[in-house]
């Protein structure tokens, strides 16, 4: 392993999170400034030299979640609450002018120990608000607030994955069959057990003036889907599609990744669980997002009254 590594996954422990924000800056640079999620973190694990088997690793409670993906995810959001990176609804993350300046680790040293220390006064004042529900004081001041810490993204994905997870696979397949129509895909069949050569279904998606017929397989995954398992469902889309659709609960790792996208073949797309967790949440099939609002009184303004 490199000694000039600014982070190492490893099956027990933390990796060091100041060194993820420092090579996701790096990272979004040698992007042109911008990326994907998946752009940034296969640029990440690329100018890290992470090896396939740290790539492989899962969380401990999530055999679904891969290790470096998930702490990734949290330096994105540190680095996003210091001002350092911003990201659209469509999921592009950009570095911002401040982020293009932080080139030294001690910079994202700060950032982390100054989240770390927010998030201990949100414990706090959490902590203490559902010790009592009386007004602080002389009743007059109430403050009534929900903040996002900034794990609450990757829980609410793990969340969802559980709940995917236990669902009968003839369900994830209509799942995947609505899925697919709020994206835009016409005439969407589900196959169910009737399905050959691993094709759960097929569809055609319009782009413009061109319609392309896409065959594709959902499977709900425990772990990593085996470039084994990408190589047999192209094999029996040869002569029938245009393009192949992968959807699983579970992650790819580089090998299948490599795979799908073999020169000279069929290609395949490819959606792990935390892409499809975002393509629930964007479309609203059983995920709700909620606004939170701060609500405060001042008892004080009253006495001018």
């Amino acid at each position: 392993m490199p000694s000039d590594r600014r982070f190492i996954i490893e099956p027990e422990g933390l990796p060091d999170l100041a060194g993820m924000m420092i090579a996701t800056l790096d990272a979004l640079r040698q992007l042109g400034g911008s990326g994907s999620v998946q752009e940034i973190d296969e640029t990440v694990i690329e100018i890290e030299g992470v090896s396939e088997a740290e790539q492989a690793i899962t969380m401990p409670n999530n055999e679904q979640r891969l290790k470096v993906n998930y702490y990734l995810a949290w330096a994105r959001t540190y680095l996003k609450r210091g001002g350092a990176v911003e990201n659209s609804a469509r999921g592009v993350w950009a570095i911002t002018e401040a982020g293009t300046g932080m080139t030294k680790r001690a910079a994202v040293v700060e950032i982390e120990q100054t989240v770390r220390a927010q998030e201990r006064e949100r414990t706090r004042r959490k902590r203490k608000a559902e010790a009592s529900e009386l007004a602080q004081d002389d009743g007059r001041t109430i403050v009534a607030e929900a903040d996002a810490g900034p794990a609450d993204e990757e829980d609410w994905k793990t969340a969802l994955l559980s709940v995917l997870g236990a669902m009968d696979p003839s369900a994830f397949e209509r799942l995947s069959q609505r899925l697919l129509r709020e994206a835009g895909f016409t005439k969407v069949e589900v196959r169910g057990k009737t399905g050959d050569g691993g094709i759960d279904g097929l569809g055609v998606l319009r782009v413009n003036l061109v319609s392309f017929q896409v065959y594709f397989q959902c499977k709900r995954w425990k772990g990593g889907v085996g470039a084994k398992e990408i190589r047999d469902f192209r094999g029996a889309l040869q002569g029938r599609a245009d393009k192949g659709l992968f959807i699983t609960t579970g992650h790819y790792p580089p090998a299948a990744s490599d795979e799908a996208t073999r020169d000279g073949a069929i290609a395949i797309d490819l959606i792990d669980g935390d892409r499809l967790c975002e393509l629930l949440k964007e479309n609203g099939l059983g995920v709700a997002t909620e606004m939170v609002e701060r609500v405060r009184i001042d008892g004080s303004w009253f006495d001018g009254v």
